[in-house]
């Protein structure tokens, strides 16, 4: 789960980095830095709800923060 996870990540990370670029690159002749980022948001969205059914499922638990 924990490499599914950071994949993930990785790949949100890729998205918007692209449209860094993109958007640097293009100087507002293409969409291609609108559709990275909705990507990206995409995949964010999907992990939350990856790790909202994997708490739910038992797969992940929370630890408290020791003080």
């Amino acid at each position: 789960m924990k490499i599914i996870i950071i994949l993930l990540f990785l790949a949100a990370l890729g998205s918007l980095a692209s449209a860094m670029v993109f958007l640097v690159k293009d100087k507002s002749e293409t969409n291609r830095t609108a559709k990275a980022l909705t990507y990206r948001i995409g995949i964010s969205v999907f992990i939350f709800v990856l790790l909202i059914l994997a708490y739910f499922a038992g797969y992940i638990e929370p630890h408290g923060i020791s003080g």
